[in-house]
């Protein structure tokens, strides 16, 4: 079984799909016979599924480069992204939802005298989940994600920079896919920015030219953080508009639960402990609360336990916020605030109980 996903990493790294599909074949058929029946299944769904796929990434295998770096400025990818890894509210996930199924079913639209909705931009603080978006409607519409990389992009000789737009839109166009414009804000400024000068206003002209006859059977998706800086032109450009903000304590319990799955806690299943841990969330991005739980996850395993505590959690989320534990006093109030027993901060930090029950007496307890 070793031999053969060697073997499949090296037909990857060297391009050579024949050598990926026959090897996986291969491992299917072991693994089917060692009796691992729902994995053997897996794999065999999955090449079915992308031997189309991988045949389409040759129209895309000669990227274009910035003529001053020679760095290439898209990279071209085919992402499996769950339904599950998406949480959002429920009308941020309507939204999402509803722009696919508009896109899928175009043609309806079209006959009905509608322009179909090909345009997307999305939204929001950093860590919300802008780029997986763009990837879940890779995953669910099939299309290959072509994402341009900014560093790359904007040039130093600024006449360049209008040029490798054009590049990547004429790249975009070869066949369908979805056109990913990460960090939009850098290319798409206000054109009336008195700070400015003249070749970056136009560059956001041949921006605005390259998205009104980009084509409709692909998709194009921008995102910022810093929507305040777009043109307001930009803006009548795009379909749909999502904004993607920082996720509130039912969402936190969602996306607990998703990278909790499987794992032994203490306060999954314990209704208090868990509001007070969503509450201490609250305000963090996606991203944040999956690098506090993943931080204390590893503290679990390099410490030998099986369980996550909330203390371990409550201590990731402190540390987050603070960056540091300067008053190890402060740290415990912190802990007992936030629903931490006596009992629980002494085995999860090794915090005599003589001190914890000091410190106690001067603890004004919050409600989650």
């Amino acid at each position: 079984m070793y031999t053969e996903i060697v073997k499949i990493i090296e037909g990857g790294l060297v391009n050579d799909k024949e050598k990926v599909i026959n090897y996986a074949t291969v491992l299917a058929n072991n693994l089917e016979k060692q009796g691992d029946i729902s994995l053997a299944k897996k794999i065999r769904s999955t090449l079915i599924q992308k031997k189309g796929a991988l045949t389409a990434l040759d129209s895309f295998a000669t990227k274009p480069v910035d003529a001053e770096s020679r760095m290439d400025i898209v990279e071209v990818s085919y992402p499996q992204v769950d339904a599950a890894q998406i949480v959002l509210s429920k009308y941020t996930q309507e939204a999402i939802y509803n722009f696919i199924e508009s896109y899928n079913r175009r043609d309806v639209l079209l006959k009905s005298g509608f322009d179909a909705s090909n345009s997307l931009l999305l939204y929001g603080p950093p860590g919300c989940g802008k780029t997986t978006v763009a990837q879940f409607i890779s995953s669910i519409t099939g299309l290959p994600l072509v994402t341009a990389r900014l560093d790359g992009l904007v040039s130093s000789l600024l006449g360049s920079t209008a040029k490798n737009i054009r590049k990547i839109f004429d790249y975009a166009s070869r066949r369908e896919c979805i056109l990913f414009l990460d960090e939009f804000d850098v290319v798409a400024k206000l054109r009336d920015d008195k700070n400015e000068l003249g070749e970056l206003k136009r560059v956001v002209n041949s921006l605005i030219q390259n998205i009104d006859t980009f084509s409709s059977d692909s998709i194009l998706i921008a995102a910022t953080n810093h929507q305040e800086l777009l043109d307001p032109a930009i803006w009548r450009r795009f379909t749909t508009v999502i904004t993607l903000d920082r996720p509130q304590k039912e969402e936190i319990k969602q996306l607990l639960f998703v990278i909790l799955n499987g794992k032994s806690t203490n306060f999954l299943a314990v209704p208090k402990k868990l509001d007070f841990i969503e509450a201490a969330l609250v305000g963090l991005s996606h991203s944040d609360i999956k690098t506090i739980i993943f931080n204390a996850m590893r503290g679990v395993i390099l410490s030998d336990r099986d369980c996550l505590t909330n203390c371990d959690v409550l201590k990731e989320i402190y540390f987050h916020r603070n960056h540091t534990v300067e008053d190890e006093d402060e740290l415990i109030k912190y802990l007992m605030e936030n629903g931490a027993t006596h009992k629980e901060i002494n085995e999860s930090m090794k915090i005599p109980l003589r001190k914890i029950q000091g410190i106690s007496k001067n603890v004004d307890r919050k409600e989650p």
